[in-house]
């Protein structure tokens, strides 16, 4: 009997394409918004600098009867950002355009939108990373000491604020004047009862710190009853003076052991080093948000012998991440290296950064100067968690974010063959005071994965 089967009319059949695509993951966006907002004037170079006028010391003892004081000499402390330019674009061709279901213009503004707040968000994030004060979870000394275990938690939230209340640094809605004090009655409404109207530090958290807070039973109650006073994006609830916001873009980072994930380092005579012992560091950069979230404990020393000498760098295999290589004579290496490997244009051009993975790569000679991150305890991962003040830091904008969509037909592109939609702006994040805000780094009990 003659059967006819699906599998034999295959040709005919028409695929289903979806009308609506499918959601992106999330970004929660907060730091760009508590930056003081900053305006650089055109013609005035792209170096923005503020003034502080500093505190006179306050008189050691009484006056002498007609005797008049010394008398005190004003001082001032100066913070300098430089303004950059940042952009994107995306390139359609009018065949793509034609031939493909969904609006690829309207999908490209749509992308790049995104791209853009996610941008200044992590760049907010690493300009916040050069802060000067730091802290440990349980006092611990420095990045690669801390241990699974080391989470943070309300002892630790209270030592960070009471240092900053004890350096003075300003709240938000508050702490105007040399002596602030709130009003019993404000216009008819006791505004101490107003959880809105109270000044308060602000937190950024990973969402996973964020867990390791639940975990504590008095949290959990003040974030309870506080979360329906919220006055941020992504805020949990206030505690301890302090309002606490979370955002994925939090930068995190893992420490790997030299031999892990294939890295191997080889001395050649295929570069420019001189006769020396070097030290390397790898670091790996996740393709998104392009942190170097993982970092590769320092190399063993490498003997090269010059005038033409190299180091040959079997990058990690990790898919997602590319990777930078840094070089020096010391432990601690403080410049990129070279290699013909890394990008052939932009500002880092020639420089060992953005290589591929499991990919051997020639170092063949030191580059610019730039410090990697310090990198935890092998297998450790750990995260930064921000204590802000108002006045911290700010926005200095020198151009706004501006938008092209190049449609048409010109000189370079006679035949209207592409369409090119693409961003930019010119601003850049100024460390108002380096005291007015600070960071306590800390392992987390939970992980992004579901295992």
């Amino acid at each position: 009997m003659a059967t006819n089967v699906a599998a034999g009319f295959s040709a005919d059949i028409e695929a289903y394409i979806a009308d609506e695509t499918l959601p992106l993951a999330r970004r929660q966006l907060v730091a760009y918004q508590f930056g003081d907002p900053l305006t650089l004037p055109k013609g005035r170079g792209t170096t923005y600098t503020a003034t502080r006028y500093n505190r006179v010391p306050l008189p050691y003892a009484p006056l002498s009867e007609g005797v008049p004081p010394i008398g005190e000499t004003m001082t001032i402390g100066q913070v300098s950002a430089t303004a950059q330019q940042w952009g994107d674009k995306i390139t359609i061709t009018d065949v793509a355009e034609l031939t493909i279901k969904h609006p690829l213009v309207s999908k490209a503004k749509e992308l790049l939108g995104l791209q853009i707040g996610e941008t200044l968000d992590r760049n907010v994030f690493n300009n916040l990373m050069a802060g000067t004060q730091v802290n440990f979870v349980n006092t611990r000394g420095s990045r690669a000491a801390l241990v699974a275990g080391d989470v943070l938690n309300p002892h630790e939230v209270n030592r960070i604020v009471g240092a900053l209340f004890t350096l003075g640094a300003p709240r938000y809605d508050g702490d105007e004047m040399t002596n602030t004090k709130l009003k019993a009655d404000a216009g008819g409404a006791k505004a101490s009862s107003n959880p809105r109207s109270m000044p308060h530090y602000v937190s950024i958290l990973h969402p996973l710190v964020v867990q390791d807070m639940r975990e504590n039973p008095t949290v959990v109650t003040a974030w309870s009853y506080s979360d329906l006073n919220r006055l941020y994006n992504y805020e949990l609830g206030e505690w301890g003076g302090v309002r606490f916001c979370f955002s994925n873009m939090v930068p995190s980072f893992t420490g790997f052991a030299n031999n892990a994930n294939g890295v191997t380092y080889t001395p050649g005579t295929a570069g420019a080093l001189a006769t020396n012992s070097y030290f390397v560091i790898v670091t790996g950069s996740d393709t998104q948000n392009q942190y170097e979230s993982q970092v590769y404990i320092v190399s063993a020393s490498q003997s090269v012998t010059g005038p033409n000498g190299s180091i040959t760098v079997h990058t990690p295999s990790t898919a997602g991440f590319t990777y930078n290589v840094y070089i020096g004579l010391t432990a601690s290496p403080a410049n990129l290296g070279l290699s013909t490997s890394g990008p052939t244009v932009g500002p880092l051009a020639g420089q060992a950064v953005q290589l591929p993975p499991n990919t051997n790569v020639v170092i063949t000679g030191i580059g610019t100067a730039q410090t990697p991150p310090a990198a935890p305890a092998s297998g450790v991962t750990t995260y930064p968690s921000f204590f802000i003040g108002r006045g911290a830091y700010g926005q200095v904008s020198l151009d706004d974010v501006k938008i092209t969509m190049l449609m048409g037909a010109d000189k370079s592109d006679p035949l209207n063959q592409l369409r090119v939609v693409g961003w930019k702006v010119f601003y850049g994040t100024i460390i108002e005071n380096q005291q007015f805000f600070a960071r306590i780094e800390s392992t987390s009990a939970f992980s992004a994965s579901f295992g």
